[in-house]
This record gives structure tokens, C-alpha cells and sequence, in this order.
């Protein structure tokens, strides 16, 4: 039995796992544009929601989280779709992942015990943009959108990116190209 297709210094596997990246990448970034932008045109819908979570309660404070996290996201999402940043638009975006998953799970704990409801039988409109959405099926989704977001930490895959990362790469010279002045070049 034939086992190279699987080893990891097999090309075709590279091939598939650069792939995955990719596709992962661009879709977690076509969510965070699509998030972004159904708040973004509907900033005063998007600012009751964000009042009815509790969190904040000054009008300046509530006003400025209505009117950027939107923008944020979709600048997020376009970073990731272009390939600028992966690693560190990754950590950012798992960043607001977590903290929106668990304010979700708060409210909705919340009324599953007001209103008797088993958990999964909670359904409001969380913020995210979806409009009404029951909260296990949210929760599950965030926990997807956070494991493709820990998978790009992983990636070296610089595959129809843009930029992979803010630092400028290294300065070499190899024997192979005297001439070549940066890591990018000697390949």
C-alpha cells in the first residue's frame, strides 16, 4: 500500500493544506465583511442591540462601539481576503471572537433562566448581523469561525496574499543568488 499521498513532504498534500488556507482565510474574511457591513448600514439598530448585552451604559461609549466595531470588522475581513497580515488579523479577529461568544452565551443563560427555556431553544438577534438566530447554532458557528481563525495562526501558506506580514522579511545572500536581497527574492 502505497502511502506518499499522505506523507507530509508530499507535494500534493502541501498542495491541498495550502489550499485549506486559503479557503480558509477568504471565508472567515467574507464573514467578518458580511458582519461588518449588516451592522455598518444599520448603525441605530445595531446600537439597541449592543445596549441590550449591559456592558456599557454611557451614550459616548455605546456610540463609539456602534459606529467602529462594525467598520473594524469589515476592515478585518479585507485584510484576511487580501492576504495583509494573516497571522496577527487572526489573532485580532479571534480576540473579538471570544469575547462575542461569551457575551452571547451570558444573555442567552439569561433567558433560558427568565423564560424556562432549554438553552438551545433560545433565539434572539445577537448582534452579529444574521437577524434572529438560536444561540447553540450561533455559539457553534463562533466556536468554527474561532478554529479557522487558530488554524491561519498555523499556516506559512503565502498563497494569494497580498502581504502575509507586517515585518519586513529578513535581508539574506545565498551562494545560490549573490545578488538577491531578501529572503522573497532567493526563491
Amino acid at each position: 500500500m502505497d502511502d506518499t499521498a499522505t506523507r507530509p513532504g508530499n507535494p500534493e498534500t502541501h498542495s491541498a493544506l495550502t489550499l485549506l488556507a486559503v479557503l480558509s482565510r477568504w471565508l472567515l474574511g467574507a464573514v467578518f465583511i458580511y458582519m461588518g457591513l449588516s451592522k455598518a448600514l444599520h448603525p441605530e439598530a445595531f446600537l439597541k442591540l449592543v445596549r441590550q448585552y449591559e456592558i456599557v451604559s454611557g451614550p459616548l461609549a455605546l456610540n463609539a462601539i456602534a459606529a467602529t466595531l462594525p467598520w473594524f470588522e469589515v476592515f478585518c475581513g479585507l485584510l484576511l481576503v487580501a492576504g495583509v497580515a494573516v497571522r496577527g488579523t487572526a489573532v485580532v479577529v479571534g480576540l473579538m471572537l471570544l469575547p462575542f461568544s461569551l457575551l452571547v452565551l451570558r444573555r442567552a443563560l439569561a433567558i433560558a433562566g427568565a423564560q424556562h427555556l432549554a438553552l438551545c431553544a433560545v433565539k434572539f438577534d445577537c448582534g452579529c448581523g444574521a437577524g434572529e438566530v438560536f444561540i447553540c447554532h450561533k455559539l457553534l458557528e463562533n466556536a468554527a469561525l474561532l478554529i479557522i481563525a487558530v488554524g491561519l495562526l498555523s499556516t506559512e501558506s503565502r498563497r494569494y496574499c497580498a502581504r502575509f506580514s507586517m515585518l519586513a522579511p529578513a535581508k539574506t545572500k545565498t551562494p545560490l543568488d549573490p545578488g538577491a536581497t531578501t529572503a522573497h527574492e532567493v526563491r
